[in-house]
């Protein structure tokens, strides 16, 4: 009978790792080819045959928990050693067992109804804005950067992502934009700030929504950027432009249609809708069980295929599509290092079992974009072909202008969520 032991001693080929059971028995795996190293140890036996049952959920609880301890490394270098593995981690019967059962419940995990959705949203973003200021950038910026030549620091990246949003909108004085998932409000604040124009961002997030309106009346502009707690399916009204970032994993395969064709009836004829999202290069799956549980409750990244089809049905034209595929890992190593520096101050702020379930987090997610699948995919939408010019060159001439308008507004917009935070 295959053993979690037999099963890490055929998985395991590159690197090697080390385990005390509880026993006090040490194994050692790998070796055949050079890679990440990483030495753990088990305190408990049961801990033993739960990883083995389902390893995806199970192992990381372990860690949280403190059954699984690293004697050696760090976490990190756990979580490097088995994406080096992951192809034959993959090809275990266990994982294929869970593979095909959380495929066949994909949708049900994802089933956000708006009474769920809140939930959802409550469970993640709510957590306290404390924790976010230890490692987001200055703006609050939760959603992946741009590393448009990779040596950028978090701040500069973030800046790069909201200037290239704002040139592909190609936005004019007086335009009525909606921006569906606010965040913290930074990139509502950065378009009104950037071409004038009137803005509505929705969110369903309480914490969020205060800090966002705080801003706008910190910067003066209350009376044309506006943030409701309201879910994108109830947004009345029409819209010169509708951008969307870091908001399509909240939706769920199920509602995809439905999500495109709010976007569609928001905007107006010659409107232009700007979907930035996690995806993946493989064919649609489901969310991973720790990240399900713990970090993203309802929360799945969509294939490009799967949202392509979910787009067509409505009538809108694609009007580009841009795949950004290091960009995100860049984005969470940033986050990741930072959370590491900073967490002294997290532990004290929630607890040690917080600090390890976040940490692994943001590893995972950081080899997920660097050695798995993952990517990010902007979607450039309209309700005519000749929304926006036929080339992109305009994109790199309304770069180049915002950017030389930045100094003139950049720093308050950005200092505004200091200030919204601490008041």
């Amino acid at each position: 009978m295959l053993s979690l032991y037999g099963l890490l001693d055929k998985a395991i080929q590159t690197g090697r790792l080390t385990i005390t059971d509880a026993r006090g028995r040490v194994h050692t795996f790998g070796g055949r080819n050079p890679g990440p190293e990483s030495a753990i140890r088990f305190t408990t036996k049961t801990a033993e045959w739960k990883i083995f049952l389902n390893p995806e959920l199970n192992a990381p609880e372990a860690y949280m928990d403190g059954d699984l301890v690293v004697d050696e490394g760090s976490i990190h270098d756990l979580v490097m050693l088995f994406y080096a593995n992951k192809n034959q981690f993959d090809r275990t019967p266990n994982q294929i067992f869970w593979d095909s059962l959380l495929r066949r419940f994909r949708r049900f995990h994802q089933n956000n109804v708006l009474s769920r959705a809140r939930e959802n949203a409550k469970a993640h973003y709510d957590i306290g804005e404390d924790i976010y200021k230890l490692f987001l950038d200055r703006d609050m910026q939760y959603s992946c950067a741009y590393f448009p030549e990779g040596t950028e620091t978090i701040e500069q990246a973030q800046t790069a992502k909201k200037r290239h949003i704002a040139a592909k909108l190609n936005l004019k004085s007086g335009q009525k934009v909606l921006d569906i998932g606010c965040g913290w409000g930074g990139m509502a604040l950065y378009l009104a700030h950037v071409a004038d124009v009137e803005v509505l961002g929705v969110t369903l997030s309480e914490r969020q929504l205060k800090v966002a309106r705080r801003r706008a009346e910190i910067l003066g502009v209350s009376d044309r950027v506006k943030f409701e707690l309201i879910d994108y399916r109830e947004v009345q009204g029409k819209f010169n432009r509708v951008v969307s970032v870091g908001m399509l994993e909240h939706v769920g395969a199920p509602y995809l249609r439905q999500y495109f064709l709010n976007v569609r009836d928001r905007l107006t004829d010659d409107g232009v809708a700007l979907i930035h999202s996690i995806s993946t290069k493989s064919p649609p799956g489901y969310t991973g069980p720790f990240i399900r549980k713990y970090i993203f409750p309802g929360g799945y990244s969509p294939s490009l295929s799967e949202t392509v089809a979910a787009v067509e049905p409505t009538g809108l034209w694609l009007l580009d599509c841009e795949i950004w595929r290091c960009h995100y890992g860049y984005t969470l190593q940033h986050w990741r290092e930072r959370f590491l520096a900073n967490r002294e101050t997290a532990a004290e702020v929630m607890d040690e079992r917080f600090c390890r379930m976040w940490e692994l987090y943001l590893s995972v997610a950081e080899r997920v974009f660097l050695q798995g699948s993952s990517n990010v995919f902007q979607l450039q939408l309209g309700r005519e072909r000749d929304a926006v010019p036929i080339t992109r060159n305009y994109i790199a001439e309304e770069e180049a202008r915002i950017a030389d308008r930045e100094t003139e507004f950049l720093e308050r917009v950005v200092a505004s969520a200091a200030q919204a935070l601490d008041a």
